[in-house]
């Protein structure tokens, strides 16, 4: 047998380290073997916390693997990437089988690796939803059109419903954007300025305060005491809803076995009726149910990623 080289035995022992700094979670993800093994089903996930996620994908993992014997799975793996970017390596080497993911990464993830959407994902009994721009009712701004020459508050750049989807609606509208210093900068006559404001109710709040013109996020944050706090409400009025869109999807990679990618939509269809998945689909992000992908979805999809392509075209 060749002895290792002192490369190999230098990669190994890093690899070593990064584990042991890791929860348990995210140090078994790492330590997955390089190799495909089409006996395992593998599922990823992007994630800036790796262990909260390994603990909600695993019991539906677990319920999955064993329905998917007939197709020759044995056994189930979890493999967490950092950003979208790492997954689409993963996708590409077939690393990764099956991700889930909100619509606007998984348009992402289609356009660099071909990974193709499975099925829908309703989570808290909604599949689909919309964008929200909002102001203070005080503002004067009316429309979208009136948000030239004044700022908006995003989430951040890997938000769907909070980022992607509204800045193409702004582009849409001719407008030009401008990502500005701070809240406190002001943009040119010209563009709106946009800032990157880490949470829902940070937008909110930098709305309601003055420090932003508007802001931004989903039909379901707008409605959320938690994200649009009931005092903050009341001040303020939506200006423009953008047309409907996936809520979460359930992606597989270009290359998967057909006869898996059949068993394992037919397992996700029927877990719904299924007693024995109740708790795992609560723990995989309140998933009530799996659906296919109607026309109207697909529309929804097909403008999501005409959308994300000028964004990054066109802001970025």
């Amino acid at each position: 047998m060749r002895a290792p080289t002192l490369r190999t035995v230098w990669f190994g022992l890093a690899l070593s380290l990064l584990a042991m700094s890791l929860p348990g979670a995210a140090a078994a993800a790492l330590s997955a073997p390089v190799g495909i093994d089409e006996s395992v089903l593998v599922l990823g996930r992007i994630s800036d916390d790796p262990k909260a996620h390994y603990e909600q994908l695993k019991p539906l993992l677990d319920y999955v693997v064993p329905r998917m014997r007939d197709v020759g799975i044995k056994e189930g793996r979890i493999l967490m990437a950092r950003d979208a970017q790492q997954m689409t390596s993963y996708l590409r080497r077939g690393r990764v089988d099956w991700v889930t993911e909100t619509a606007g990464t998984g348009m992402q993830l289609q356009k660099r690796a071909g990974a193709r959407p499975l099925l829908l994902t309703e989570r808290g009994g909604v599949s689909r939803y919309h964008s929200v721009f909002f102001v203070r009712k005080d503002s004067g701004i009316d429309n979208l059109a009136d948000l030239q020459g004044h700022s908006i508050a995003f989430q951040s750049t890997a938000s769907t419903s909070a980022y992607i989807v509204p800045a193409s609606a702004l582009l849409d509208q001719g407008l030009n954007l401008e990502i500005l210093l701070s809240p406190m900068d002001r943009p040119t006559p010209d563009s709106v300025g946009y800032v990157f404001a880490r949470s829902e109710l940070n937008i909110a709040a930098w709305v309601h305060k003055r420090l932003v013109d508007a802001g931004v996020f989903s039909s379901l944050d707008w409605g959320d005491p938690r994200r649009m706090p009931p005092a903050f409400r009341q001040d303020m009025k939506a200006i423009y809803q953008t047309p409907e869109y996936p809520r979460a999807l359930e992606m597989v990679r270009s290359n998967l076995d057909p006869k898996v990618e059949a068993r394992l939509r037919e397992v996700l269809l029927q877990a719904a009726d299924d007693p024995a998945a109740r708790e795992a689909m609560t723990l995989f992000f309140r998933t009530t149910r799996f659906m296919p992908v109607d026309p109207a979805s697909q529309q929804g999809l097909d403008r999501l990623r005409d959308g994300i392509g000028r964004v990054r075209e066109q802001v970025e």
